[in-house]
């Protein structure tokens, strides 16, 4: 199973040399993914939870890929509606040819209901913009003397039955995002009656889990919540689920977080430490 690490690329601790600390230890730390998210037009309802400055993720993994060697880079998630699909697919490939094979494109929805009028982008057809851009991706990439040779991952995101259905038709993996345990259980159980629906493969398991150690236990929490014991008991069960890879989330909510790094790296440190 792959252990990744969503980076955060935005707040008041986030500048280029943060970004590449972040990389360089993460990488170094021997994590399997560097993963960071996507917004474009900080509007209040995004400045609420992700406050400027904000690193749009092409550009900031493009860089990234030159300050790192091994370590596979990737979006959780991008937001598929706020591009025309054949520039992503520019985009995307491009760095993926750039990195060296090295791009995982998890896409979703959106929510900032703000920043999609801002775009200029209908909120209530985020979903059919969303399918439309995967298909189109697709079938872009078939054209490989344009955009190069090598399959690159999508990972689909979202919890909502849309989504699972999307994960299912066009998505190499489904890419959920700090759920419970049960919330866990009851959407795989919903993901394996679309896929039987549709008659397609499960896609694979990618789930972005909370990181947040504490000292002691914790009785209500979601995945990678709790203390050390709790929090590699998640990935054990996840391992034994069959999830093809993890993501490491260890931004808890407070943008302050930003300023002061070394407390998320010692949480990862542990990590690699314990889980084996």
């Amino acid at each position: 199973m792959l252990i990744g690490v969503n980076v955060p690329n935005f707040g008041p601790g986030t500048s280029p040399a943060a970004l590449r600390d972040w990389a360089r230890t993460v990488e170094g730390l021997g994590f399997d993914l560097l993963m960071v998210s996507d917004h474009v037009a900080v509007t209040p309802d995004v400045a609420e939870q992700y406050p400027a400055p904000f690193y749009e993720p092409f550009t900031t993994l493009s860089w990234l890929a030159g300050v790192t060697g091994r370590i596979s880079l990737g979006t959780t998630v991008l937001i598929a509606p706020y591009r025309h699909p054949l520039l992503v697919a520019r985009m995307a490939a491009n760095l993926h040819q750039l990195s060296g094979g090295r791009l995982v494109l998890g896409v979703g929805v959106g929510w900032a209901e703000q920043e999609f009028a801002a775009l200029g982008v209908p909120f209530r057809q985020r979903g059919k913009l969303t399918d439309e851009l995967v298909v189109a991706l697709r079938e872009a990439w078939r054209d490989e003397a344009d955009y190069g040779s090598g399959r690159i991952p999508i990972w689909v995101g979202g919890h909502s039955d849309g989504a699972l259905r999307r994960a299912v038709r066009h998505g190499d993996a489904w890419h959920s995002l700090r759920l419970t345990r049960s919330a866990w259980r009851e959407a795989l159980s919903r993901l394996a009656r679309i896929s039987e629906e549709e008659g397609k493969p499960l896609p694979a398991l990618a789930p972005r889990i909370l990181l947040r150690i504490t000292e002691r236990p914790l009785t209500e929490r979601r995945m990678g919540e709790g203390d050390v014991e709790q929090v590699i008991g998640d990935l054990v069960l996840l391992r034994e689920q069959g999830a093809h890879a993890v993501v490491l989330d260890p931004f808890v909510g407070d943008p302050a977080e930003t300023l002061e790094p070394e407390v998320a790296w010692h949480a990862l440190a542990t990590v690699r430490k314990e889980f084996r």
